[in-house]
């Protein structure tokens, strides 16, 4: 009977803790998918948010980035740099505050050529108040959060 009780412990933090993001990731990856499975290129061609599709994947620095193109999924394999989202996709004024924190889609924008999210709309127009301020800030401690919960 204790080994039954201990069995259904360890079952049970297990399923807890597989539905947690893991914010010791580079990559904001919620369900194992970078930005929620939308398509970083999108959001600089289109300049809204759009889902990508399964069959287009690639995975990058541990993360599986989706596609709603071909030409969209190349542009990124030739220069994923350029088109992954800053802070991995966490969100941007918290990274500028010394912590992780997951993000919406909604929250997008692009400053001088960089995609950023944020937690929520309120964070977000918090952000939009002084963004060169806190990308200053979040460049500073993205180096020493990057890896760590």
């Amino acid at each position: 009977m204790r080994n039954l009780i201990i069995a259904a412990c360890v079952l049970f933090l297990a399923a807890c803790g597989a539905n947690k993001t893991n914010t010791k990731k580079e990559i904001f990856t919620p369900d194992g998918k970078a930005i929620k499975g939308y398509d970083p290129v999108a959001f600089f061609r289109e300049q809204k948010a759009v889902k990508g599709k399964e069959e287009l994947s690639y995975t990058w620095k541990d993360a599986q980035w989706l596609f709603a193109s071909k030409e969209n999924l190349d542009s990124f394999q030739a220069n994923p740099e350029h088109y992954a989202p800053q802070y991995g996709g966490y969100c941007a004024y918290g990274t500028a505050h010394g912590h992780k924190a997951p993000t919406e889609t909604d929250t997008w924008t692009i400053v001088d050529n960089k995609l950023y999210f944020n937690y929520d709309a309120k964070v977000k127009e918090s952000w939009m108040k002084d963004q060169p301020g806190f990308i200053e800030k979040a460049d500073k401690e993205w180096v020493n959060i990057k890896d760590k919960e």
